[in-house]
């Protein structure tokens, strides 16, 4: 990979594990292009919340919308930031926020306490989890063994692995909110650095969900998933994608009109979704 040259509102990459599995699957490509579009107020806030953390000797891994952009390059206009956590650290994250004059957002929007804690400062939103939402995992040392890392605006921040971040993501599918769009622009840019052997491993029973999701992206991208390694298509009994010669419809449309679909969009222009 070229080397970039060093602008304090782009970053230095710095590649992260090869997912456990030396010498077999490559190393995450990080993409920083993203963080100008952040602005210098909305940063600040950011940069409160992850100096109060790190000072106050909590571990934390960079999620959401922010860990999307580094890996496929492309960001969403948001006003907050997720940052991952041990459990066993949430009191003591709480009380750090606290201290660097972040408040409980519970006031403004209730929310469910028993994942996230979301504090608020200048109308800028820091969400501190430890776990998912449907409480099917929390936050464990193998999130920190396999995570990526990169500096932004010379913060070096530890990024939420390729694995867990499906992992999360395969179960938000509520009638108002799914990231299965997310994943499709994950799969798309990172496929060939996915750990599928440890990501099938975390989800235990709900393969079916994977399963789900690849058999969608097969219709969506056939030419794509062909790429997908023989093993897992075959331990999925999954179905060989077939590529029209012509297609009737455009399926990235089908699934949602805005712009969300990375592959298709310029590289400038943000995601819709």
């Amino acid at each position: 990979m070229a080397k970039q040259r060093h602008n304090p509102k782009t970053a230095n990459t710095h590649p992260g594990r090869t997912n456990g599995v030396p010498g077999k699957l490559k190393k995450p490509r990080l993409q920083f292009e993203w963080v100008g579009a952040i602005s210098d107020e909305q940063w600040e806030c950011y940069r409160r919340a992850i100096v109060a953390l790190r000072e106050a000797g909590i571990r934390f891994l960079l999620g959401g919308g922010f860990a999307l952009a580094v890996y496929t390059g492309r960001c969403r206009n948001t006003k907050d930031i997720d940052l991952y956590i041990l459990k066993d650290d949430r009191e003591r994250a709480i009380a750090a926020l606290s201290e660097a004059g972040f408040e409980d957002y519970f006031p403004q929007l209730p929310y469910d306490r028993n994942w996230i804690y979301r504090s608020v400062c200048s109308g800028v939103i820091v969400d501190i989890i430890w776990a998912m939402a449907n409480q099917r995992a929390q936050v464990d040392e193998a999130w920190f063994e396999h995570a990526a890392v990169g500096i932004v605006r010379g913060e070096p921040l530890h990024i939420l692995p390729l694995e867990e971040f499906f992992w999360c993501k395969l179960y938000i599918m509520q009638r108002d909110h799914c990231d299965w769009t997310d994943i499709m622009n994950l799969l798309y840019a990172t496929g060939a650095r996915v750990d599928w052997d440890r990501l099938l491993r975390r989800m235990e029973d709900d393969w079916p969900l994977l399963k789900g999701l690849l058999s969608v992206y097969g219709w969506l991208c056939p030419r794509r998933a062909l790429d997908l390694p023989e093993k897992l298509v075959k331990q999925l009994r999954l179905d060989k994608p077939q590529a029209p010669a012509h297609c009737k419809h455009d399926r990235v449309r089908l699934l949602d009109t805005r712009r969300w679909f990375a592959a298709i969009l310029p590289k400038d222009q943000p995601l819709e979704v």
